[in-house]
């Protein structure tokens, strides 16, 4: 006789050592929420402290400007959507037991994911260049480094490790590029209406200096940079197929 299917709600009330176990690595992701809830409390203090750090919080002056620039937005949002998974991955330890993964949508994680690495490529490709040219000796510094490069970091490891392979579409990439252009437009109507990012600056980054470049020239760094995320948006896509598939091919054997 074939052994009757359990629902994932007569499951959790099982004992734990009577539940069904799912494959360690099955769906291409490590299927333990013990190491993902302290991997997710880790990359939520790492991110809460280059939120902190970044915005002077701890100097007693807190500089509200940084709000007006989309490496903090980029920030505050992984900052939410790791406090939802921590509070995802607890809730499902408790209820389902240790295996398996918490991830309330794998497209979600992945805009994210991409939200964030615009900033980390912006960064390097845009922001270092020239500020190694204005001969700024502050390059590098931990709290550039922490919400630049290491919570990008962060969310990218997260991915590939704690969430299900095989969800992401090709029509992904260029929805992923709505909330950084969101943003542009928002900076360009806010700088056009006299809003200032700095002390008489009405631009964020150098890219968007109208008056420097010219509506051509920023033009085709628009175009340019939305090329370059678009690409590296369906290396995600591919490298997310691929593990799927792998998964599956794996499972089979």
């Amino acid at each position: 006789m074939s052994k009757a299917a359990v629902s994932p709600s007569a499951a959790s009330a099982l004992p734990e050592s009577d539940r069904p176990r799912t494959p360690l690595f099955a769906q291409a992701a490590l299927n333990s929420r013990p190491i993902a809830l302290v991997y997710r409390l880790f990359a939520l203090a790492v991110i809460i402290t280059g939120v902190i750090r970044h915005s002077d919080v701890l100097t007693g002056a807190p500089n509200g400007t940084t709000l007006l620039f989309y490496t903090m937005v980029s920030n505050l949002i992984c900052l939410v959507w790791v406090a939802l998974l921590v509070i995802r991955t607890t809730r499902d330890l408790r209820r389902s037991g240790p295996s398996g993964t918490s991830t309330p949508s794998a497209r979600a994680s992945g805009a994210v994911m991409m939200a964030i690495t615009v900033t980390m490529l912006i960064y390097l490709v845009v922001l270092v260049p020239t500020r190694f040219a204005d001969g700024d000796s502050d390059i590098f510094s931990l709290t550039d480094n922490l919400i630049h490069i290491i919570t990008p970091l962060l969310m990218i490891v997260d991915w590939l490790l704690f969430v299900p392979k095989g969800s992401f579409r090709w029509i992904d990439p260029l929805l992923w590029t709505l909330i950084p252009y969101a943003y542009l437009v928002w900076a360009f109507v806010y700088g056009a209406l006299g809003g200032e990012f700095t002390p008489g600056q009405r631009y964020p980054y150098p890219f968007m200096d109208v008056d420097a470049l010219g509506v051509g020239g920023v033009a085709q760094w628009v175009v340019a940079l939305t090329l370059a995320l678009i690409v590296v948006g369906m290396v995600f896509v591919v490298i997310d197929r691929a593990l799927a598939a792998l998964a599956r091919r794996t499972t089979r054997l």
